[in-house]
């Protein structure tokens, strides 16, 4: 009789773990088909997306700026400002210039195709305007709509600029450190060989001060003196070598008769 218990107690058991796992299986296949319609719409909505590069930002302008000023004309997806270059930025300040942060180029996504591209052949050249206070009121957009260009291109030229960067600042680095390393080398010849003229200094002093000159004073290798083969000159003989006119044959030809 307690057998029989026991046996129908662990069949619950393991009728409930299955239908746990069966339970965690079928949640985990729900995840996965959101995810997968997730991933569709944002692919479908990638498609449609158009991307409009500005060549130049103005002073004062900065990514929240731009985005209230080109909202106005559709829906704005990502934005991304290239800061300028950190040499340049340290100039102006030291010329007593804008102290602000300066972007030198920018990129901007819109949601749709069409509206990128009216939005590019509508402000190209012309004034941005907005209120007469505003700093970037007399500025002139450069805007131009990329096409069959999409938000990943940009993102995979940012990472391989930046993977590049590295390199350079890693070889860089690498170098100094050998430069280093060879001052280093050198420096510490140089005072072992001070060191070494100091000891044979006092050697000799303390063998005068002695009267001893039994050991010979240290022979240095002779000091090498390289000689290279010159080349000889070339004498310029070009009036003795030309051949010239006997007299005989002048007289002949302007003579009289």
């Amino acid at each position: 009789m307690v057998n029989s218990e026991e046996s129908h107690e662990l069949a619950n058991v393991i009728s409930e773990e299955e239908s746990n796992e069966k339970m965690k299986i079928q949640k985990a296949d729900r995840k996965k088909k959101k995810l997968k319609e997730r991933l569709l719409k944002e692919a479908t909505k990638a498609v449609n997306r158009g991307v409009c590069y500005l060549s130049r930002i103005p002073p004062h302008m900065d990514h929240v700026r731009l985005r209230q000023i080109l909202s106005q004309f559709g829906e704005i997806g990502r934005i991304y400002l290239a800061p300028e270059d950190p040499e340049a930025q340290v100039h102006r300040k030291r010329a007593g210039g804008f102290r602000g942060q300066l972007f030198s180029e920018g990129w901007v996504e819109f949601a749709k195709k069409s509206v990128a591209k009216r939005v590019a052949e509508m402000l190209n050249g012309e004034q941005i305007g907005g209120k007469k206070k505003s700093t970037v009121y007399y500025d002139l957009w450069n805007i131009k709509y990329l096409t069959k260009f999409k938000w990943d291109d940009l993102t995979e030229e940012i990472a391989y600029k930046s993977a590049i960067r590295e390199q350079k600042l890693n070889m860089v680095l690498s170098v100094a450190k050998r430069e280093k390393d060879f001052y280093l080398s050198k420096v510490e010849k140089s005072r072992a060989m001070t060191e070494i003229d100091e000891r044979m200094k006092k050697k000799r002093k303390i063998q005068e001060e002695s009267g001893s000159t039994a050991e010979a004073a240290p022979i240095y290798p002779p000091r090498v003196i390289r000689q290279f083969r010159q080349k000889k000159s070339i004498k310029n003989e070009t009036s003795q070598s030309k051949p010239g006119l006997s007299t005989d044959v002048l007289a002949s030809v302007f003579g009289g008769s």
